[in-house]
């Protein structure tokens, strides 16, 4: 079975102090990785080097263009290369457009932070890492079929697939573009979700195995189901996923 080979490789990732971007910086340690993350909470940044103080944590706003080539600048300091890019930062935000007179409120940074910040980023670090290996963008289920409580959040996450599709194929063979639809995460972003919550650590793991075998997407979980249901019952898998 194929390993990935994470012991040496620099990976940086952004939004990596908590849910699945902490989980999958987790994982690229313990794995012999040298790991960068960053975020916008001092604290949290305090904690992340408090417990894994080989890593480096940067305090960032990645929809901030000075801010991003700050933390490149970071990057290439201390590790001198880069050789994964994680995608992870964003936010989900409910917009009700029959009843909201305000529903546009706050609009430009959920798509500047969802979608337009992780294509920057991924065009300025290939502009200096021409030769990066991989790169992941964290995209969702409901960039297939947008629920109707966010649909907002679906059209932005559906321009991610959409650039991470096409992005693979002016990449390849040479980098390889992974895209991961976690299911509903036992993440901070959704602690006040009931039901079922697949554990962080194990969407990583998830994550580490698709970019072992170099697949297109990783699906954890329910999330597998998606693709093959969107073909077979279109409708039915549609309505459903629309109510989340």
């Amino acid at each position: 079975m194929a390993r990935y080979r994470e012991s040496g490789q620099v990976v940086l990732i952004t939004g990596g102090t908590s849910g699945i971007g902490l989980s999958l910086a987790e994982a690229f340690a313990d794995r012999g990785a040298s790991v960068a993350v960053c975020g916008r909470s001092l604290a949290a940044l305090d904690d992340f080097s408090n417990a894994h103080p080989d890593a480096l944590a940067v305090q960032a706003d990645v929809t901030s263009a000075e801010a991003r080539i700050a933390l490149l600048d970071a990057v290439a300091d201390r590790f001198g290369r880069l050789d994964v890019l994680i995608n992870n930062a964003g936010t989900f935000v409910e917009r009700d457009f029959a009843s909201d007179a305000d529903a546009i409120g706050g609009l430009e940074q959920e798509v500047a932070l969802n979608l337009t910040a992780p294509i920057q980023l991924t065009g300025e670090a290939l502009n200096r890492w021409p030769s990066i290996a991989e790169i992941v963008f964290v995209t969702s289920g409901f960039a297939l079929v947008s629920p109707t409580r966010a649909p907002t959040y679906g059209a932005v996450k559906a321009g991610l697939h959409g650039f991470a599709e096409g992005l693979r194929r002016q990449l390849a063979p040479k980098t390889h573009v992974l895209e991961l639809l976690p299911p509903t995460t036992d993440t901070p972003m959704n602690a006040n979700l009931t039901g079922k919550k697949m554990p962080s650590a194990e969407v990583a793991a998830v994550t580490l195995k698709a970019l072992a075998h170099r697949r297109a997407m990783a699906l954890p979980g329910p999330s597998k189901l998606l693709p093959p249901m969107l073909r077979l019952t279109p409708n039915t898998i549609k309505r459903t996923v629309a109510k989340m």
